[in-house]
C-alpha cells in the first residue's frame, strides 16, 4: 500500500518526476488539435483538453510551445479538436510524433494517415473521430512549457464511435461499470 506524504522542502527533479508519474495514472480521452490558414496546417496530438464553459460554449486544449501547432493556431485564430475514436490509435501516434517503428508507412505530423475535411472555420477535422468541435481563438496564455488556448466552440458534432482513452502510457477504451 503507498503512503502519501506531502513534503514542503521537495526537491525539484523529485517533483517533476512524482507529477509526470502521477499524471501518468490520469486516464484521459485522446485528442488532435488541427489548424489551417495563412500561418499553415499543423496538427499535434493532445491529451489536456477540457470543458471551459456551455454559456458561451467554450473548451480549452495545452500545447506544447515548442509544437508549430501552438504558434500557428494562434496566428490563424482557428482550430479544431478531434476526440479519437478508438479504432484511430495509429492517428494519435502519428500526430505526436512517434508512428509505430517500422509498422507504419506515414511520417510524423503525416495528414495521409487518416481521411481529413474542412469545418466552416476552415480549420481540418478527421472525418472519422468520436467528437468534433470547430473553434475561433478566444485567448491564449503561456504557462511553463505550454501554451493554453481557450477556444469558443461555433459547432461540435458526435457520432457513435467510442472514444479512445490513454492511461499509464497505453490506449484503452472507457467500459461502464
Amino acid at each position: 500500500m503507498m503512503t502519501l506524504t506531502l513534503d514542503d522542502a521537495v526537491d525539484p527533479r523529485t517533483l517533476r518526476a512524482d507529477f509526470v508519474a502521477a499524471m501518468g495514472n490520469a486516464a484521459t480521452g485522446v485528442t488532435v488539435v488541427a489548424t489551417d490558414g495563412a500561418a499553415g496546417r499543423f496538427a499535434q496530438t493532445v491529451s489536456a483538453m477540457s470543458s471551459v464553459s456551455a454559456d458561451p460554449p467554450s473548451l480549452l486544449v495545452c500545447v506544447n510551445r515548442r509544437s508549430p501547432l501552438a504558434d500557428a493556431a494562434v496566428r490563424n485564430g482557428v482550430f479544431s479538436v478531434n476526440v479519437l475514436a478508438v479504432d484511430q490509435a495509429h492517428v494519435s501516434d502519428v500526430f505526436a510524433g512517434r508512428p509505430a517503428d517500422g509498422e507504419s508507412p506515414y511520417e510524423p505530423y503525416d495528414f495521409d494517415c487518416a481521411r481529413w475535411l474542412s469545418l466552416h472555420t476552415g480549420a481540418p477535422t478527421l472525418a472519422d473521430a468520436a467528437a468534433v468541435f470547430d473553434c475561433r481563438l478566444a485567448d491564449a496564455y503561456e504557462h511553463g512549457t505550454h501554451r493554453i488556448l481557450i477556444g469558443e466552440v461555433l459547432a461540435s458534432a458526435v457520432t457513435d464511435a467510442a472514444p479512445l482513452v490513454h492511461h499509464a502510457r497505453a490506449y484503452g477504451s472507457h467500459r461502464p461499470l
